[in-house]
């Protein structure tokens, strides 16, 4: 017997508000109705031991188009994103509407502006697995028997890998026949999985995530950003509301009132694999951090999760290998290539696609260090080089017998060697997510320099404080050019998607 909320029939909008109230109507309905039953499974409720199969499903959104044109609307005119690539159905299964309500509706607004079709609400046949029905701090299964344990998969729904691949991201995704094309890159189900491994990668709530992501690989970039989030929460007209650390531990400006949900954070015993900080704006435009450690597959995991989220752009600050003799350490390096040799992408973007540099980015980061060193025209050439950046996934690379990859690395024209810059900029691309990557020579294993303790204090003390303020600096500059010219054409593809 199969346990399912009263049946809603779909319903048509020209109105995004009342579009998007109708999902959060759906999802509050569905989703209560498998707390209620885990609740009662919990329990021991002999009714749900049994045949009874309990089952919640994910809102939907759809819209119908019979032509290629389009309106030119002038708010959106000029936008990569908004808009279907052709006559067809097309719809996307939702999530979490409390998270996702602004995005939602900015979305749902510009399908109606560029197509002036009604938008189609209703209750899809994808199932909401029991685990992402719950809120942050709720883990009643917790609680369960190791026998009821095995028969929750009998009476609830369980992710299901198969319903959340990224084939649709990959550009290799196909509709079966009579199956409607995407409107997303994520699915509910997809966008659910990921906000669940933020949790446990970062150690914060998805809700603290802030629309500008930068990454690291050096505890003492984190370290650096904590002080000055805690600095700007001393200041009663900083332009952010609160910083969060790991735990969801949450300081907020001062003059400003602590939030009920504040209590709930704890610092956690020991920090997780790759902790995030948020300094927080309250149009959600702040900056988080993340420490995402050393290697590729890090940050690939991360990024993979964070997409999710919709951010408008992520910054790589690290650290580097200098491979030019001309190179001093703490000089910069501006990525505007990458050598990929990380392997962790090969299978979902073959090495043959470009990552191209992005302009707005760019010009961003450029512009950032200028205006926090000072320096300009030849001062500026002499501290900051522009050029390939190779990553990759062998840490001792240098060590190879035959000098085969410094023969590689020269060919390619690489001034600098990593191990994370070029995956995260690979998934940036693959994710339309616009990146940069902004690195500081700590190293010249070709000539001679290598780390060693004094060295390395010292170039952390000097640099690491004014590499990061460049990277905050870059993200104030894109914010304030607005995130119309930051989403590239150059990220989308030939039939894409209509969300951002």
């Amino acid at each position: 017997m199969l346990d399912l909320p009263t049946f809603v029939a779909p319903s048509r909008y020209t109105d995004p508000l009342a579009a998007l109230a109708q999902v959060r109507a759906i999802y509050e309905q569905q989703t209560s109705h498998l707390r209620d039953a885990m609740q009662r499974f919990v329990s021991g409720a002999a009714e749900l031991a049994g045949s009874t199969r309990v089952r919640g499903c994910y809102p939907f959104v759809r819209v119908h188009t019979d032509t290629v044109a389009r309106r030119k609307p002038l708010d959106s005119a000029g936008l990569s994103y908004g808009f279907v690539a052709g006559p067809g159905r097309f719809e996307t299964t939702l999530t979490r509407p409390d998270l996702y309500g602004d995005y939602y509706l900015t979305q749902f607004a510009l399908l109606l502006q560029n197509h002036g079709v009604e938008l189609e609400v209703g209750t899809s046949s994808q199932p909401i697995p029991v685990h992402f029905s719950f809120a942050e701090h709720d883990h009643i299964e917790g609680t369960l028997s190791h026998e009821r344990r095995l028969l929750m998969r009998d009476v609830f729904d369980l992710p299901d890998l198969t319903a959340m691949d990224d084939g649709i991201a990959n550009g290799t995704w196909e509709a079966r026949a009579g199956e409607a094309q995407p409107l997303a890159l994520f699915t509910g189900a997809r966008v659910d999985y990921s906000l669940q491994r933020l949790r446990h990668y970062t150690g914060t709530a998805p809700d603290w995530f802030q629309n500008f992501v930068l990454f690291t690989n050096y505890q003492f970039y984190i370290d650096e950003f904590v002080r000055l989030g805690h600095e700007e929460m001393r200041k009663p007209d900083s332009e952010y509301i609160a910083f969060v650390e790991p735990g969801n531990v949450v300081t907020r400006r001062a003059g400003l009132p602590a939030q009920a949900h504040d209590t709930l954070g704890q610092a956690p015993p020991r920090l997780p694999q790759m902790p995030a900080y948020h300094l927080m704006r309250a149009d959600r435009s702040g900056i988080t951090m993340v420490n995402i450690g050393v290697g590729p597959a890090n940050a690939k995991t991360i990024t993979d999760h964070i997409a999710v989220l919709r951010p408008h752009a992520w910054l790589m600050l690290g650290h580097c290998a200098g491979l030019r003799n001309s190179q001093q350490l703490g000089d910069y390096v501006l990525a505007h290539a990458y050598v990929r040799e990380d392997h962790v992408l090969d299978a979902e973007l073959p090495l043959w696609v470009p990552i191209p540099a992005l302009a707005e980015i760019q010009v961003a980061l450029e512009q950032a260090v200028q205006d926090v060193t000072q320096c300009q025209g030849a001062d500026l050439k002499r501290i900051m080089r522009t050029g390939t950046v190779a990553s990759t996934d062998n840490r001792n690379w240098e060590l190879l017998p035959g000098n085969q990859p410094q023969r590689r690395f020269s060919q390619s024209r690489a001034i600098a060697l990593d191990m994370e810059s070029a995956t995260i900029a690979a998934n940036g691309f693959r994710f339309r997510v616009p990146y940069g990557t902004l690195l500081c020579v700590s190293d010249k294993p070709l000539h001679g320099e290598i780390k060693l303790p004094g060295m390395a204090n010292q170039f952390y003390r000097e640099r690491v404080d004014q590499h990061l303020r460049i990277g905050m600096r870059a993200v104030e500059i894109l914010r304030g050019e607005g995130i119309k010219r930051l989403h590239s054409r150059k990220l989308r593809s030939f039939a894409e998607v209509a969300f951002q």
